[in-house]
């Protein structure tokens, strides 16, 4: 199943700024990024201004291996519960990366009934406009 968008209706765009902007060029050069305080270690995702753990601002932006399982998912199956730019039936996943962070994408190419807790998944991009390429989700062969 690959995601179907709705002619005529407006996509739904990131807001970018600057502490997440490593994040949308990562995507735009079609690799996976993750941001990294250089004072701790710690690897994060949402991006954000300062370390959660040490509060430090100092922050790098390091490339994940691509790779997880799905932690959790949502199935929108009717048209009415889901954004009307995507068509139903979609799954939105949350996965959990060997890196150990969590992000959330869309699963591509799996049916929602499909869709497992601890699948294992891959990231894939997917140009959807001329200027916006997402980061998406596909099965893995383990």
């Amino acid at each position: 199943m690959v995601m179907e968008y709705a002619p005529g209706v407006p996509l739904l765009r990131p807001y970018i700024n600057q502490d997440n902007e490593g994040f949308w060029q990562g995507v735009n050069r079609q690799e996976l990024v993750f941001q990294r305080c250089t004072e701790c270690g710690l690897l994060v995702h949402r991006p954000r201004p300062m370390c959660p753990r040490c509060l430090s601002t100092d922050r790098e932006w390091v490339r994940s291996e691509g790779k997880g399982v799905i932690y959790s998912w949502v199935n929108f199956v009717y048209a009415n519960a889901a954004y009307p730019g995507i068509k139903v039936p979609y799954s939105v996943v949350v996965v959990e990366m060997v890196e150990g962070v969590r992000i959330i994408g869309n699963l591509y190419d799996v049916t929602p009934d499909e869709v497992k807790v601890g699948m294992p998944v891959e990231v894939v991009f997917e140009r959807i406009a001329d200027d916006l390429t997402l980061p998406k989700f596909k099965r893995r062969i383990a």
